[in-house]
């Protein structure tokens, strides 16, 4: 089985940093892209960065120079450093990968971890 883990949640104060951590586990032939999104109170689930195999990523525009993504390959994981965090980024924040289970499958599957709370109080 394949499982996403996230880790590094937890509460912190406006203007401070977290680093978010989510762990890929299992029977697992490739990782390609990587994203994390994030739930807000109330509201649905939004897209927040996405990183591929190659490094190229995506930073969604109301995080773009506060947070960043980055994966090891080598330990099947991906960050999302998130710095100066406001209010506003008080979420659920998800891990998503698609994963080759094996070298025949010519595209991944969607996995999801089960998420970890970011609180940012003022």
């Amino acid at each position: 089985q394949v499982q996403l883990v996230e880790s590094g949640g937890g509460l912190v104060q406006a203007g401070g940093s977290l680093r978010l951590s989510c762990a890929a586990s299992g029977s697992i032939f490739k990782i390609d892209a990587m994203g994390w999104y994030r739930q807000p109170p109330g509201q649905q689930r939004e897209l927040v960065a996405t990183i591929t195999d190659g490094g190229s990523n995506y930073i969604e525009d109301s995080v773009k120079g506060r947070f960043t993504i980055f994966r090891d390959n080598a330990k099947n994981t991906v960050y999302l450093q998130m710095n100066s965090l406001k209010f506003e980024d008080t979420a659920v924040y998800y891990c998503n990968a698609d994963i080759r289970l094996d070298v025949h499958d010519y595209y991944g599957m969607g996995y999801w971890g089960k998420g970890t709370a970011v609180t940012v109080s003022s």
